[in-house]
């Protein structure tokens, strides 16, 4: 049986003239568990790199060529790029990862190959089809659980509930799940969407 080709999103490291290696360098870069879940469930994971200006390789071929693709987390994704200022410095996001993202999802999307969006990548999502998120959660959205914990990263859990008819209780089944967080923006305004079906 053919293995399926599942398209993983950079990370960017932007260039750093006082970086010790690779000084002055964009690095590309994936987080090695979610490329190993990918295989763990059966499929070759390619990361897929940024395009230059110009080049002779656009992002839309490695839709045609790949089976599906996996956006993931990382930066925030850029203020701007939803049409606001950031509220704070610290918040300004990548809109340079925001562009190559928005770009290679609707590569995908335009010819029906499936897409998954994992922390940043839902939020990208979000935005590419026209919704904004809340910068912050903790300042934004009153009462609200800590959705970061920088001591204790991906082992900050809470509990979630699928909407009732949903794609993913199909899968998963009725009833509460734990869910870690390390994000701190969360979408405010959705997109009506169509969900996609198996």
């Amino acid at each position: 049986m053919k293995k399926i080709k599942i398209g993983i999103s950079a990370c960017f490291m932007h260039k750093d003239p006082t970086r010790a290696i690779f000084k002055g360098k964009t690095l590309l870069y994936n987080e090695e568990s979610l490329a190993h879940w990918a295989m763990r469930l059966g499929a070759i994971a390619f990361m897929i790199p940024s395009v230059p200006e110009g080049g002779k390789t656009a992002l839309a071929e490695y839709a045609e060529e790949l089976d599906g693709l996996i956006l993931h987390g990382g930066a925030d994704v850029a203020p701007e790029t939803y049409g606001e200022a950031p509220l704070k410095e610290e918040w300004k996001g990548d809109r340079v990862r925001d562009l190559y993202e928005m770009e290679l999802f609707h590569a995908f999307k335009n010819i029906g190959k499936p897409v998954l969006g994992v922390c940043r990548g839902s939020q990208l999502i979000n935005v590419a089809l026209g919704g904004s998120l809340y910068q912050d959660i903790g300042t934004q959205v009153p009462d609200t659980l800590n959705h970061r914990d920088w001591h204790i990263y991906d082992q900050n859990f809470h509990e979630i509930e699928f909407k009732s008819g949903s794609y993913l209780e199909k899968i998963f089944g009725k009833g509460k799940f734990k869910a870690n967080s390390i994000h701190h923006q969360a979408l405010i305004t959705q997109p009506q969407v169509q969900e996609f079906t198996m």
